[in-house]
């Protein structure tokens, strides 16, 4: 029998923020947007607005209805599930949870949407640590289908079944992380290949786009359809063994970020909201890349979601 958690809090209006309660909202759920910052939740509509009309066409009025918009944390008193969507600062997040803990009724799942965080240090931060959990969206919020939920050592299985029943009733596709690890699953493999891609750029193997060319258009792709392990099986695994001797050691293994990224940093090279990264991003690229990648990202997942199970 499907637990489905509603209403839900979601606290943060930024990108992430308000693409969670335009995903809930669109699925039928209310939602009450929570955010102090003076202008973020009108800011919010707006990006509500572009996000509901990718979920839902033309008719976002009854999306709309769903989500009402408060600056106190007080509002969330009432709610099933409440995700806190607040930028990466650990202090931060347990600040608004031990408020949260005392605020929310006994029933109240608390849920943190950090990229990396240790879910266990945040946890520390309320009494209920059986119904705390991570669930680690993507951007953007609203098309990015996978969610990871992740445990922290004192997490029920009730609380898991709980928020996974209503991650796949608004269209999700949550996976269980069982232990609470740096980075959970996405973050590690991403960090491993963007690793690997700036030491090549370091090394002068390959420019900055042609090392973006080969990874889209040949893993990228077909990564699509595959993972990495099954994509093993259907290679091979004494293929994969047999290029891995060589290969392994090779590979890049440094446990420190390259100089190359520190740099940039430090002057402020930070990508596309600092106009220069590894690419140059003029605002009008940038708009047009944001909204072109997020309309090409739901055909592609739409499209996706059509084709029968492998």
């Amino acid at each position: 029998m499907t637990s489905l958690l509603s209403p839900v809090a979601v606290i943060g209006a930024g990108a992430m923020g308000s693409g969670i309660a335009a995903l809930f909202a669109a699925r039928g759920i209310d939602v009450v947007l929570i955010d102090p910052v003076d202008g973020a939740l009108t800011r919010a509509q707006g990006n509500i607005e572009r996000q509901l009309h990718v979920l839902a066409g033309d008719d976002i009025a009854p999306a709309m209805r769903r989500i009402r918009y408060d600056a106190g944390l007080e509002a969330a008193c009432n709610a099933a599930l409440v995700i806190e969507a607040v930028p990466e600062k650990l202090e931060l997040k347990r600040d608004i949870f031990s408020r949260l803990d005392s605020l929310c009724g006994p029933q109240t799942i608390l849920a943190t949407n950090t990229s990396g965080l240790s879910i266990n240090a945040i946890a520390q931060a309320v009494t209920r640590r059986d119904r705390f959990v991570g669930t680690h969206f993507f951007t953007p919020a609203d098309v990015i289908p996978l969610v990871e939920v992740v445990r922290n050592d004192g997490t029920s299985d009730t609380t898991v079944v709980s928020v996974m029943d209503t991650l796949r009733h608004v269209g999700k596709r949550p996976v269980l992380v069982k232990r609470d690890i740096p980075g959970f699953i996405a973050n590690r493999i991403q960090h491993a290949l963007a690793r690997e891609a700036m030491a090549l750029l370091e090394s002068g193997v390959a420019s900055a786009e042609d090392i973006d060319e080969v990874v889209k258009w040949s893993l990228g792709i077909r990564l699509a359809l595959s993972g990495p392990l099954e994509q093993r099986d259907m290679n091979g695994l004494d293929v994969h063994l047999a290029i891995a001797e060589y290969l392994y050691a090779d590979l890049e293994n440094r446990t420190e970020p390259s100089e190359l990224l520190r740099d940039k940093v430090r002057d402020g090279q930070l990508g596309a909201k600092s106009g220069q990264g590894f690419y140059a991003w003029p605002p009008e690229r940038r708009e047009r890349v944001l909204r072109d990648k997020s309309a090409a990202l739901a055909e592609l997942v739409q499209w996706l979601n059509a084709r029968p199970p492998a």
